[in-house]
């Protein structure tokens, strides 16, 4: 599959989709003037890529701000992979956030009730 990869700026996040090296990313800030232009090509790039999933997806999101109409998108690509996992797949996601940022630790939580897909929550220090 082709890989994707979105190096981000002050409104959109950088996006890592790449198989052969495992990497499944979102990160940084995701408040894109159109957001659903932004996203589809990565909704559709995970639709592709279900039907011939690797043996092991791990998905991380490591953003540190995202707008109401990103979360929607977001929530998207959380069911895309909550599909693949209910196919059988073996996926894993992981919500990095800051450790003191409350409402990225929350929107986690939040996303991790409404998914049924195994689900880590990593803390880090910001520098």
């Amino acid at each position: 599959m082709e890989v994707i990869k979105i190096v981000g700026t002050d409104d959109t996040p950088s996006v890592t989709l790449d198989v052969a090296n495992e990497i499944f990313e979102v990160s940084g800030r995701s408040l894109p003037e159109d957001v659903a232009s932004f996203y589809e090509p990565i909704l559709d790039w995970l639709e592709r890529y279900s039907d011939e999933a690797a043996a092991k997806t791990v998905f991380n999101f490591k953003l540190v701000y995202f707008n109401t109409a990103s979360s929607k998108m977001l929530l998207d690509i959380l069911l895309k992979l909550e599909e693949m996992y209910e196919s059988g797949k073996d996926v894993l996601i992981r919500w990095h956030f800051p450790e003191d940022d409350e409402d990225m630790e929350e929107a986690g939580e939040e996303y991790a009730d409404i998914v049924e897909v195994p689900f880590e929550q990593i803390s880090y220090a910001m520098d």
